[in-house]
């Protein structure tokens, strides 16, 4: 896909993540990095929000000894739905007004330890153009169609066996992230001749559990397929998420959850992390990653904002 060639000169490109303590949810981004980088010839670096590095005022600093007389950035979240990340902490970390109100801080006045109060700030004299998330674009569709068939491939039961599909992402304290996944599973919905459903890992419902309890009783299903909405690897798709399916025992999720959201997070947070009871087969594909589909809607996202 062909980039606009009015960003090719003086221009650089943050690809914004959260950050993890996970070291293959960085080998993650990087892989985005360098295929982005391959396919539109811009300048371009990873900037997290926290936990890992380059920061995103790194990553500013990357851009200019990169670029000569960089005068333009664009901040691409590579988010799938908005949220606090991408309306509050981005925009101040990139020394932007936020979008909204923060509601875990109304006044604006973080704590002393706040990784927004204890974040560099952004040295930079150019424009930075800030963009939305991904969205419920159709071409996610095509990601998730293609991971539902690789799990599918790697099935023991016959093709005929009575199969349903669960899309699962984060959930959010903003109403956003469950418009997002109802926009998307609505889209999804229509294409699939299969029973499916949805659930939210945290801060909203439906839940994963309640979703896949629901979607088992009501179809009589053999397998199920689980999808993980998200794009990289971390704690809820390696840990928390498959623990509600049962793949992992008690003692292995404790220690390794608690350490995750205490350093990773930095918020309070309760979910149902109780296995389900399903006797069938349960499938659980990657998720998104460094899929070449995902490259042309950055690409995409980009072109569509110059």
């Amino acid at each position: 896909m062909d980039i606009n060639s009015k960003l090719l000169n003086n221009t650089g490109v943050i690809l914004v993540s959260h950050g993890s303590t996970l070291p293959f949810a960085e080998e993650v981004f990087v892989e985005i990095k360098e295929k982005f980088i391959k396919a539109t010839g811009l300048a371009a670096e990873i900037g997290y929000m926290k936990v890992s590095e380059p920061t995103i005022a790194g990553a500013v600093e990357v851009l200019k000894n990169q670029v000569d007389d960089l005068d333009k950035i664009i901040a691409l979240p590579v988010f799938l739905a908005p949220g606090i990340h991408t309306n509050i902490d981005i925009p101040q970390l990139l020394g932007l007004d936020p979008l909204e109100v923060d509601p875990r801080c109304p006044d604006g006045n973080y704590p002393e330890e706040h990784y927004l109060s204890i974040a560099d700030d952004v040295d930079f004299d150019g424009e930075i153009k800030l963009l939305s998330s991904i969205g419920p674009r159709d071409e996610l569709l095509d990601i998730i169609d293609k991971r539902i068939n690789e799990a599918l491939s790697e099935s023991k039961l016959d093709d005929d066996a009575k199969t349903g599909i669960l899309l699962v992402t984060h959930g959010s304290r903003l109403h956003y992230n469950k418009e997002f996944a109802t926009a998307l599973y609505n889209k999804f919905e229509k294409t699939c001749e299969l029973p499916s459903s949805f659930g939210f890992m945290e801060l909203c419902g439906p839940s994963i559990p309640e979703s896949i309890n629901k979607l088992v009783d009501e179809n009589q299903l053999e397998r199920l397929v689980v999808v993980p909405v998200f794009i990289a690897p971390g704690m809820h798709t390696t840990h928390d998420i498959p623990h509600i399916l049962g793949f992992l025992d008690d003692h292995e999720h404790t220690h390794e959850h608690h350490h995750e959201h205490s350093h990773d997070h930095g918020h309070d947070h309760t979910h149902d992390l109780t296995p389900v009871e399903f006797d069938g087969e349960i499938l659980y594909p990657e998720p998104i990653k460094a899929d070449d589909i995902l490259i042309d809607i950055l690409i995409s996202m980009i072109n569509e904002a110059c």
